[in-house]
């Protein structure tokens, strides 16, 4: 079994108000390699209470998503014997309301951009490459929300206009 670790802190700066709600979002997350990464609420869920230079937890849900496929998709393309040269997620989450006074990001569309080595999957070949890298990604195992991979490019480089959904 495997363990992962996070530090968040957040501390009240002088001036502001806890209990009016008028108090800064942001705060400081530390990963156990020793990387910090500034975080905040959303500026879509509390506005000018939130820092926009900073990630917050639905970004870092979808960047989490978007990252394990894409380490998944490298790992299953090289044991199915493709180079991949180079590769970049456009990846978007949808926030909706899932009940009355309750949200959730409901859907989380990948957008990979692969770059070819060699030999260059046909579009079913990728397509399964893709169901398999998204079936061994610890992060989509995880959650509820629907993930649905839309490659920017066919294999030979023409525009793809599907995309492909996975629960």
């Amino acid at each position: 079994m495997a363990r992962y670790t996070a530090e968040v802190c957040w501390a009240l700066q002088a001036g502001e108000d806890f209990a009016a709600g008028r108090y800064s979002r942001r705060h400081a997350i530390g990963f156990d390699g020793g990387t910090t990464v500034p975080a905040s609420a959303s500026p879509h869920v509390v506005g000018r209470w939130a820092d926009q230079a900073a990630v917050d937890p639905e970004e870092m849900l979808v960047a989490a998503l978007s990252s394990c496929h894409m380490l998944s998709f490298l790992h299953v393309a090289r044991l199915a014997g493709f180079v991949v040269a180079a590769y970049r997620d456009r990846a978007e989450g949808t926030m909706a309301e899932v009940a009355p006074g309750r949200q959730a990001v409901t859907t989380v569309v990948l957008r990979p951009g692969i770059d070819w080595a060699g030999g260059v999957p046909d579009r079913d070949t990728l397509d399964r490459l893709h169901h398999d890298a998204h079936e061994a990604c610890f992060i989509a195992n995880s959650v509820t929300t629907r993930v649905v991979v839309e490659p920017d490019q066919d294999p030979v480089g023409s525009s793809a206009g599907r995309g492909r959904s996975f629960a």
